[in-house]
């Protein structure tokens, strides 16, 4: 039940990167892979300045095709809890704004929901991390406390009108840097090894008491 909140040298270094990718596509129209390229076979396809934008976001939309069971809340906010300290480093090329939002849904305990199966594991937990990164735009759903110490299922879209908050429009890069990576997976290892520590700490009590 703890909150976060970003460092001075986190913000730094993020608008730092955010300023430094901006400068790169402003002064150069050469292709950079999936920030104005198209992704996998369609990494020769050009995309307008003016579409950057709508290219993240599709990439977000297009890999949130999760299935099966859901994934526990407790797993959820390990991943949000992993993503931004990955984004935090300033070396993903996202903005302030995101980041901070990430951080907003983490501190009010509101997780969106994943689905187990669906990630490819080669160049990130691609499926999870889309359902993850799918509520910064306002769509999806989450789970959220309410005054019974339960959550509530809601749509994306509820909440943030509730919380007063806006959709983040994802800049050039965004979509990537948010799919890629193995927060899913560094959260259930993380996870099962807590859990793990506490078991064997728990069998050890048990044992001596019972001696």
């Amino acid at each position: 039940n703890k909150k976060i909140k970003l460092s001075n040298d986190s913000v730094l270094n993020i608008k730092k990167s955010k300023a430094y990718l901006n400068t790169k596509l402003a002064e150069s129209d050469k292709p950079f892979y999936g920030i104005n390229t198209g992704f996998g076979s369609l990494y020769n396809v050009k995309i307008s300045k003016r579409n950057l934008t709508k290219l993240q976001e599709n990439l977000v939309m297009s890999h949130a095709c999760g299935a099966g069971d859901e994934v526990a809340t407790s797993i959820v906010k390990l991943m949000l809890l992993f993503k931004i300290q990955s984004v935090s480093y300033g070396h993903s090329g996202v903005q302030l704004a995101t980041v901070n939002r990430l951080i907003d849904f983490y501190n009010n305990d509101i997780t969106p929901v994943i689905y187990e199966q669906g990630s490819l594991g080669a160049s990130g937990d691609l499926a999870p991390l889309a359902h993850m990164s799918l509520v910064l735009l306002g769509m999806g759903k989450v789970d959220m406390p309410n005054n019974k110490g339960c959550f509530d299922r809601k749509n994306t879209s509820d909440v943030m009108c509730e919380m007063g908050w806006k959709d983040i429009q994802l800049k050039s890069k965004e979509g990537l840097a948010l799919l890629n990576g193995t927060q899913f997976m560094v959260a259930y290892g993380v996870w099962s090894l807590l859990k793990s520590q506490k078991l064997s700490y728990l069998s050890d009590l048990i044992g001596t008491i019972s001696l």
